[in-house]
């Protein structure tokens, strides 16, 4: 069931474009400006607001790909586009859960959680945290080097503080790549999000100006709050999320035109009146990121959003609110979804509910996944050679055809009772424990990069934390 037509859709759009072309968006960043007034907007540089017409804003939407390769750095490619598949990823935090502890995240809590998401089938990217032990100007490129040295088989997407740390990680990224252009294959992929109500911040904007050029994908983010900093209706509140992420749009095309872009407007927040948060598990926020990823489709890019919740433990509340956000997203062709992991509105990660989130996402890729119906699945020739008879358990239409058909978690209980409890009685959040404890026990893998990718890597981490904190 779609949450908008495509009528509804057009409507809210041209709002936005009404919006884009009245009002415009503020920008923190003279060049920026400049450029655009160059490109066709209605630029006023004294005081940052820009104005775009409906051409550009068109012009730069047609520059954008349809399809975005990610690559993780072993080589291994995903394309996003339009209406999906999903792929599912982790989320940044600063504090870290176990159990109904919570502290400030350090970077060994990060080593841990990449080997506990490297174990994990459907999640497809690590997302840097901040990590409350090292400076604040080193926490982005500081990450990379963790999650480059311990995680294999993921797309690495660092979340940048500084335009000099994103500098250092390209620096990194060309050491895994070794060799390899970083536009053939994009290893890491980066994230710059509006200040709502229609802002954009310096930082971001001179983000955009330092990564232009390399091809790297970014995902744009509108973030507003319903009720705070957008209309609490959510059709109002769409009409400015759309918007700002059509601006971020233009600016990127404008600084590097074909640069691959997400357009996520799924991190769109309801304002709780009575609790005064903003929230990320609501069913408001399940209909707005659903509807965000229509429009991204409306707009043929790819899309993202979070499956999310106020959870503060893995608890049922955070497997419900993970699961209804989640299945919204994908049902609705959220390219990919983020969060795996993440409890109390993404400020948290815990190792239990990544494990969890994984068996989640795999309910999820299944249902998404659908009723493939051909000659083969409708399987008339095993219909009428049994008859009457109930032999399918032994026929070999089964035997060929039930591992791609059914889908078989590795935690949720199915068994008989007195199988169950036989095994320990366990709970889904113990079995997930227990889970976390067993990958962690382990012997680390063996290094997948060289000896010299990793002292070039410590090399560089030391030069660039020199140059930025002394």
């Amino acid at each position: 069931m779609a949450i908008l037509s495509e009528d509804r859709i057009r409507e809210i759009n041209a709002a936005s474009l009404d919006v884009l072309s009245a009002v415009g968006v503020r920008l923190h960043h003279e060049e920026v400006v400049k450029r655009l007034g160059e490109a066709g907007a209605d630029a006023d540089v004294a005081t940052g607001t820009v104005k775009m017409p409906a051409a550009l804003v068109q012009q730069c939407l047609e520059q954008c790909p349809r399809q975005i390769k990610l690559c993780d750095p072993q080589g291994r490619e995903t394309v996003l586009e339009a209406r999906g598949p999903s792929v599912f990823w982790t989320g940044n935090a600063m504090h870290f859960v176990r159990g109904r502890d919570r502290r400030e995240l350090v970077s060994d809590d990060f080593v841990d959680i990449c080997r506990v998401v490297n174990t994990l089938d459907n999640v497809h990217a690590i997302v840097g945290p901040s990590m409350a032990d090292l400076p604040p100007p080193t926490r982005d490129f500081m990450g990379f080097r963790i999650m480059a040295e311990h995680t294999s088989g993921k797309h690495l997407r660092p979340c940048v503080y500084t335009p000099m740390g994103i500098q250092a990680i390209i620096e990194m990224a060309e050491v895994l790549l070794d060799g390899t252009l970083l536009r053939e294959r994009p290893i890491f992929s980066l994230g710059y999000t509006a200040v709502s109500p229609l802002s954009w911040s310096e930082t971001a904007l001179e983000l955009f100006v330092v990564t232009s050029g390399h091809g790297i994908p970014m995902m744009i983010n509108s973030e507003p709050t319903a009720g705070a900093t957008a209309p609490i209706t959510l059709a109002g509140a769409l009409v400015t999320a759309n918007a700002e992420a059509l601006s971020g749009i233009v600016i990127a095309q404008v600084l590097e035109p074909g640069r691959p872009c997400v357009f996520n407007l799924g991190f769109m927040h309801p304002f709780d009146m009575k609790f005064c948060v903003a929230l990320t598990g609501a069913p408001e926020n399940a209909l707005m990121h659903a509807a965000g990823a229509e429009i991204a489709a409306f707009h043929g890019l790819p899309s993202a959003s979070w499956m999310s919740t106020e959870a503060k433990m893995a608890d049922s509340q955070a497997a419900h609110e993970k699961t209804l956000t989640g299945i919204m997203d994908a049902l609705h062709g959220a390219s990919i979804i983020w969060g795996v992991g993440n409890l109390e509105g993404t400020l948290s990660m815990c190792l239990e509910e990544a494990v969890i989130d994984n068996e989640i996402a795999g309910l999820i890729r299944r249902a998404t996944r659908g009723i493939g119906v051909d000659a083969e699945t409708m399987a008339v020739e095993a219909i009428k050679e049994l008859g009457f008879e109930s032999g399918f358990l032994a026929h070999e239409h089964t035997l060929a055809h039930y591992r791609d058909e059914l889908h078989f978690p590795e935690l949720f209980s199915r068994q008989a009772h007195e199988v169950w409890r036989g095994q320990g009685a366990q709970s889904l959040e113990e079995k997930a424990r227990e889970r976390v404890e067993q990958i962690l026990g382990e012997p680390p893998p063996e290094p997948h990069l060289s000896a010299e990718q990793l002292r070039q890597l410590d090399a560089l981490a030391k030069q660039w934390r020199k140059r930025i904190v002394g």
